[in-house]
């Protein structure tokens, strides 16, 4: 499966793989398989999901969802305003059929495996924090910290300390996380959390009833440590986010029994987003089945379609839209890339990818800020994607104490955060480093709240301290250089632009 993209470390890394304008007051032209977590009945066996894109226009999407029917498709939900119909079918013709129909710019399936035989497969669990650790960390709280924050060396890597003097950012600003849920009744999540902007898109669906955007017992944790690095709440207790003023919102996109995270739930996700306020969303995460999507292939080229159309639509709508880089330690600004992991839900058959032809989606789409992760030694964290041109900002993900190890009385080298059910632990991966730099977008559109999508995203990478490439980068300090960073001081490719300034965003 694509891992959510943060890795847990345990003596070293451990490297893992990876709307409607409202929502609808029922499902429309929904088949027998949303998916479970939404209550809906089972699909057919031999279905597959699949994502049609046409032209805009209502007469091209309405002679599309004909065609559908006719080709043995239902239709799940249409996404009109972008163009994107998500569709159920056991026709195993269905799109080849379909992409012949007038109108139809990209039609593929979503996945390689039917609805109803995905496999399991758990994701490493995190380290807890130990009540010794917690203990220890109270006792050397300051003045104004939380009780956790003195285990937090990230904030003071990004000047988040300094910041939180100036402003906490504002309560008018959220933060979708679009990823494996958040749990609201946690202590510092709680008073930061924005119930009307959250739901659950499994299956492509939003879902607001019974508070599907939860995490539910034996689901991945990641969401919930993502949602406290932005928005943890200075409340005196716990650990504290980047932006503990302002709101975080969950938008739940990753398959509950494999962590899946497929294009349909993640074009919900971006829209419901879109049509309800958020200012920001953090993708901790690559879209499953393929690490890249190859345009080349008409199957990945409808997926990279749906997706970017998605994802514009919430810039425009005044989101920005902030990334992980992957954790594969992979240049991905080189020419070829070979990718053993795709498809992940189904049998991996290697491939070697042309960069310029093929996305992982949807860090490297236009518009989306990608973050590279750093750890507590200010360098390059181990794990982390990197390329000249790829990456455009870093940030704190954490690394393997031995490789990175905090200064006291920080004694961990990963990034510690919220759990579910009021607990803390530790996490390392880009996707705990798009967070941190999702809470400083947050922080600039609390102090610039009339600003463009645009206008935000400039500030960021204008106010980023400019870190220079790391030569020779030998992380493991084995005597051998393990990557080689291209560019200058002002922008390269391990660290973009250089790291997030939390403290420069709450200056007006």
């Amino acid at each position: 499966m694509a891992l959510p993209l943060g890795v847990a470390l345990v003596s070293a890394v451990a490297f893992l793989p990876g709307t409607a304008s409202a929502r609808p007051a029922a499902v429309p032209d929904t088949p027998a398989s949303v998916s479970q977590a939404l209550g809906l009945p089972t699909a057919d066996a031999a279905s597959m999901s699949y994502v049609v894109n046409v032209r805009p226009g209502k007469g091209s999407a309405e002679r599309a969802k004909k065609a559908i029917a006719k080709a043995g498709g239902d239709v799940v939900i249409a996404y009109d305003k972008i163009g994107v119909i998500v569709v159920h079918s056991a026709n195993p013709d269905f799109a080849k059929t379909i992409r012949k129909v007038k109108g139809v710019d990209s039609a593929g399936a979503t996945r390689t495996a039917p609805l109803s035989a995905q496999a399991d497969d758990a994701l490493e669990s995190e380290r807890p924090l130990t009540a010794q650790e917690a203990k220890a960390a109270a006792g050397k709280a300051s003045a104004g910290q939380d009780e956790l924050e003195p285990l937090q060396w990230d904030l003071p890597a990004m000047k988040a300390d300094k910041a939180h003097k100036v402003s906490l950012g504002s309560s008018k600003v959220t933060v979708g996380v679009l990823d494996s849920g958040v749990d609201d009744t946690h202590p510092d999540i709680a008073p930061n959390f924005d119930r009307e902007a959250s739901a659950s898109c499994l299956g492509g669906v939003p879902v607001q009833k019974g508070d599907a955007w939860r995490p539910v017992a034996g689901e991945s944790d990641h969401g919930m440590h993502v949602a406290g690095t932005i928005a943890a709440a200075k409340n005196g207790t716990g650990v504290t986010g980047v932006a503990p003023g302002v709101k975080v919102a969950s938008l739940k996109v990753a398959e509950p029994a494999t962590g899946m995270y497929y294009t349909e739930a993640v074009v919900c996700g971006f829209m419901w987003a879109a049509d309800h306020g958020v200012d920001v969303t953090n993708n901790s995460y690559y879209t499953d089945p393929w690490l890249f999507n190859c345009k080349t292939d008409a199957d990945q080229k409808a997926l990279v379609d749906a997706v970017g159309r998605a994802s514009k639509y919430a810039e425009r709508k005044g989101a920005v839209n902030v990334a992980a880089a992957g954790n594969a330690k992979t240049d991905l600004a080189q020419d070829e890339i070979l990718d053993e992991s795709s498809p992940d839900d189904t049998t991996p058959v290697p491939r070697v990818i042309k960069t310029k032809d093929c996305l992982d989606l949807p860090s490297q789409l236009p518009g989306v800020v990608t973050v590279s992760a750093t750890g507590a030694k200010g360098i390059k964290s181990s794990y982390s994607n990197y390329g000249n041109g790829v990456v455009d900002i870093a940030a704190p993900g954490g690394d393997s104490t031995k490789y990175q190890a905090p200064n006291a009385p920080a004694v961990d080298g990963r990034i510690l955060s919220t759990l579910p059910g009021g607990k803390f632990g530790y996490k390392a991966g880009t996707s705990m480093a798009s967070p941190h730099a999702a809470g400083v977008a947050a922080l600039l559109k609390s102090t610039h709240p009339h600003a463009s999508a645009a206008r935000i995203k400039a500030l960021l990478y204008r106010q980023a301290d400019a870190m220079a490439c790391t030569k020779p980068y030998d992380y493991d300090a084995d005597g051998k250089v393990d990557a080689v960073c291209e560019g200058g001081r002002n922008k390269n490719g391990f660290y973009g632009v250089g790291m997030a300034d939390a403290l420069d965003a709450v200056r007006k």
